[in-house]
Formats: C-alpha cells, structure tokens, sequence
C-alpha cells in the first residue's frame, strides 16, 4: 500500500517503522512545515492515510482527505463533539473512515474487559469506581481519548453514573477520571471498584508506542477498497 502519514511526530515514525516493516510504502508525510500538500493532486495516488495530528487540526485534514477520495484511519483525540459531521460527510461522499481512541490491540482487549466488568457491576451499589491515567507530558489532550472512551463505557453500563467528571469528587453520579501527565509514561489506565470490603481493580500499561503504531498499521490495511464508517472493532472482529 501507499500510505500518507498525516502528522509525523514521534507516534508517525512509529508507525513508518512499523509500515515500511510490513511492506508498505510510506508516500507522503505531512507535518506543519508542508500541510499545503494535503491536496487532491499530492493525494491523488495514496491507498490509505494515516492521520495522528492534534485536536485543533485533526478535523480539518480528515475532511480535506475525505474529499480527495482517500480512506481515512484517524488516532488523534479531543475532536470528538465534530466526529458526526465527518461521519456524514464521509457517507456522501462514500469514503471511509475508521476512528478510534487507542489502536494498541491490547487496549481494544481491555475496552472489552472493562465493559465486560462494569455490566458485572451494575447493581453492586456497594462499589465506587474510580479511573486513573498516566500519559507523558506531550499528551495535549486530558482525560485522554482511551479514558473517555473506558468512561463512556461505564456510564452506558452502570446506572448510577450519570457523567464523568475530570478531577476528585464526592458526588455519587459523577464517574471520578484522575489524570496525570509524566515523561516518558507512554500510557496507563487504571480503574478501581472500591467498596468497604474489597477493591477490584484493572490496569492496562503500554510499556512503548509499538502496540498503538501496529494497530494503525493493521486499521490501514483493513480500510483500504472498504467504503463506510469503522472501528477497531471491525479490525480485530469483536
């Protein structure tokens, strides 16, 4: 495949590394110096781009890569109250674009522990739950996008909790979300159910940035010919 990396910071040469392993070509690199070669003519022969950017941008190269006709596999966080209207356009204009969180197929393993865990929980009233998140201080984002989306699975999971909430709190129908930013911590998310008794607790910690980079690499291969909306659900056949 032809693949174009959209933001080359260090999570894009990871994926390089991992791409070029699996005998792909990496035919356009877009970074802050050249993001005027984000256009139809540069675009006009890649299979697949890979965008890992920022949140203030991550919108606008999705878009600008859907209306060259390229697939979309998209890994930056915090854009998500603007994902139905990429959803949308890319339905008209029958793209594809595969969005998710955290690429690293052991966090995908972990998604499913943790919504696995939390219908077990439902009604165990006796139980608080707690998350904590560890990124390293370039992460711009906060609580990360892997937080939220572990978050969002309890709320849809557990009565009790109505939001999440980014700091300590003492309300019971607040999801307590504690984040912390230190180097060179490439990621951990931990979350506890504490009750007077016991305390049950999952924790997931990336020990590098090969397991989010294979996983992009793995989105990009599945996404190329498909036309629609996807997840890693749909790469790794949950």
């Amino acid at each position: 495949m032809k693949i174009a990396l959209v933001g080359y910071g260090k999570m894009g040469q990871a994926i390089e590394k991992i791409a070029v392993e699996r005998g792909h070509t990496i035919a356009l690199k877009i970074d802050l110096d050249n993001r005027n070669d984000l256009n139809e003519t540069k675009l006009a022969a890649i299979d697949v781009a890979i965008e890992f950017t920022s949140p203030h941008s991550a919108f606008d190269n999705i878009m600008e890569l859907l209306k060259a006709k390229v697939p979309v596999v998209c890994g930056s966080t915090g854009w998500l109250d603007k994902k139905e209207a990429i959803d949308e356009y890319c339905l008209q204009q029958q793209g594809a674009f595969l969005y998710a969180s955290n690429f690293s197929v052991g966090v995908n393993i972990f998604f499913e522990l943790n919504k696995k865990l939390a219908q077990l929980m439902a009604h165990q009233t006796e139980y608080r739950v707690k998350m904590e998140e560890i990124h390293h201080t370039q992460k711009k984002d906060a609580p990360s996008g892997t937080a939220v989306t572990l978050a969002e699975q309890i709320l849809q999971n557990i009565p009790l909790y109505k939001n999440w909430v980014n700091h300590s709190t003492n309300k019971a129908e607040e999801l307590e979300i504690i984040s912390e930013r230190i180097d060179p911590a490439p990621g951990t998310h931990k979350i506890r159910y504490s009750s007077e008794i016991d305390d049950i607790e999952i924790i997931h910690t990336a020990h590098n940035r090969t397991g989010f980079a294979t996983g992009a690499v793995m989105a990009a291969e599945f996404l190329k010919g498909k036309k629609g909306i996807f997840g890693m659900n749909d790469v790794l056949g949950f």
